[in-house]
C-alpha cells in the first residue's frame, strides 16, 4: 500500500551541523494496518511523517503509494489523497470560519468552485449528523466560529474533516499531545472509532507509550533514524509499557544518558 525505498535524508548538507538521518531506510506499511510510532527527540518520528506527506524533500529514493510513485509531488497535491491531523489543534481548521464552512470547504477538497456558492446548505443536514457522531454537541453550533472552541473540539473537528472524502491515508502527527488528559483519551477513542469504521490505513506518531500499546495494529520505535523495534498483531499485543521503556533506557544508556 505505501512502500519508502532507500531513503536518504541529511539536514544542514555540507555545514559543520551537517547529521545524516536516514540512509536507505525502508518501510513497507499494508493496506488497514493502523501504526503507532514512537521513539525518543531526533529519532526521525515526525520526518518520517514529513517525507511521506511531502513536507520536506528527501535526497535519495523513492515513496510509493498504492504502486505509483509519489516522491516528485509537492504537498499541497498528496494532501488530495492523505488527510493530517497536526499536534496543534489551531493548524487543522480555519478559526475565523464556521464550521459548516470548515465542512464545505473539507467536503469540496479538490473540486473547482468556479463562480458557484462555497456553502451548499442541502448538505447542512448531512454535516450535523457526522458531527453528532463526535458525541461533542458540535451539530448544535454548526455556525459558530472554529476560533471559539477548546482545542479538544477542534482536534475532533480536524479528525472528521481530514477523513470526510476518500483518502488513501491518514497521518496523526502528535494529535493528542496538546490536549488536556481526559480530552487526549476522547480523541483517541474517537481516532480509533474513526479508523476502524473508514478502514483508514493510519500512521499515527505518540510520545503517549499507553496509546501506542493499546491503539492499532502494529508499533515501530525508531532510534537514530532506523527501526529497532516492529511488532505486528500478537507480537504487538505481548509488548507492554514496560519492554517499551527498557527499550528506551538501553538507547539512552548507549547514548550515554
Amino acid at each position: 500500500m505505501l512502500t519508502l525505498n532507500q531513503i536518504y535524508k541529511t539536514y544542514n548538507k555540507g555545514s559543520i551541523n551537517e547529521s545524516i538521518l536516514f540512509s536507505g531506510f525502508n518501510l513497507t506499511v499494508s493496506e488497514g494496518q493502523f501504526i503507532s510510532i514512537v521513539g525518543s527527540n531526533g529519532s526521525g518520528k515526525s520526518s518520517l511523517l514529513n517525507i511521506i506527506c511531502g513536507s520536506i524533500d528527501i535526497d535519495g529514493g523513492k515513496i510509493l503509494l498504492r504502486n505509483k510513485d509519489i516522491t516528485g509531488k509537492r504537498e499541497h497535491k498528496r494532501s488530495q489523497f492523505i488527510g493530517r491531523v497536526f499536534q496543534d489543534p489551531a493548524k487543522g481548521t480555519c478559526p475565523n470560519m464556521s464550521i459548516l464552512e470548515n465542512m464545505s470547504l473539507a467536503d469540496n477538497k479538490g473540486k473547482s468552485y468556479g463562480l458557484s456558492a462555497g456553502i451548499n446548505k442541502k448538505r447542512t443536514d448531512y454535516y450535523k449528523s457526522l458531527l453528532e457522531q463526535l458525541k461533542l454537541g458540535l451539530e448544535d453550533k454548526i455556525n459558530v466560529m472554529v476560533g471559539a472552541l477548546s482545542g479538544g473540539q477542534r482536534q475532533a473537528l480536524a479528525l472528521l474533516t481530514s477523513t470526510m472524502t476518500p483518502i488513501d491515508l491518514l497521518i496523526l502527527d502528535e494529535h493528542t499531545a496538546a490536549l488536556d488528559p481526559k480530552t487526549s483519551e476522547n480523541i483517541m477513542e474517537l481516532t480509533d472509532r474513526i479508523v476502524k469504521s473508514k478502514g483508514i490505513t493510519t500512521l499515527m506518531v505518540t510520545h503517549n507509550l499507553r496509546f501506542a500499546v493499546n491503539y492499532g495494529n502494529r508499533i515501530l520505535m525508531m532510534h537514530n533514524g532506523e527501526i529497532v523495534i516492529d511488532a505486528t498483531d500478537t507480537e504487538k499485543q505481548k509488548i507492554g509499557i514496560n519492554k517499551l521503556l527498557e527499550v528506551f533506557n538501553e538507547i539512552s544508556i548507549e547514548c550515554g544518558n
